[in-house]
């Protein structure tokens, strides 16, 4: 595993951060890192994201920043000039996946299915985000005996559950594959 991703797996929780207003990034990461928790994804889902990464990590440079919602290799490009550390995207887009593997960033791609997870794995990576949507959800609650030990059938994948739905922390908190 990538040193960067399991810096991040030592945390246990990665706070993400959707910013409107760039200069507002600084404030909101020094009281992340005065809490414990000198790690953050700035989200590409606003305008406002490479500045605000690169704010923080100008100002907090020993703050672990990535980039989060990234659809796009301008937005890879983009973010990693900003600061950027890593790169998340909500989906497994193998373009995206493999450029950051090209250009040597960790990549932590959204996956919710096996057959995504089979591909990143395909690919060389060893961590996904496992995005708890809705239909998932149902999925784990009815299935939730199974999980704790083990929460994907690929036991060398490693997975970060990411969503808003409180069955997250019931499900996972014992597992061993979890970043």
């Amino acid at each position: 595993m990538n040193d960067i991703l399991r810096q991040i797996g030592t945390f246990g929780i990665v706070p993400v951060i959707k910013i409107e207003d760039a200069e507002k990034a600084v404030p909101l990461a020094k009281a992340l890192a005065n809490g414990g928790l000198p790690l953050a994804e700035v989200t590409f889902r606003t305008a406002a994201a490479a500045d605000a990464i690169k704010n923080i990590t100008t100002e907090l440079p020993d703050m672990l920043v990535g980039a989060g919602t990234v659809l796009t290799t301008e937005q890879v490009d983009r973010a990693v000039e900003a600061g950027a550390k890593f790169i998340v995207s909500p989906g497994f887009n193998p373009k995206i996946v493999k450029y950051c593997i090209e250009k040597n960033i960790p990549v932590c791609p959204g996956c919710a299915t096996c057959g995504e997870m089979e591909q990143a794995m395909e690919l060389g990576l060893d961590v996904v985000k496992f995005f708890i949507m809705p239909s998932s959800a149902r999925c784990l609650r009815s299935r939730r005996t199974t999980l704790p030990t083990s929460p994907t059938p690929l036991p060398s994948t490693n997975t970060r559950p990411a969503g808003t739905t409180p069955l997250t922390l019931q499900v996972f908190p014992e597992s061993s594959n979890m970043v």
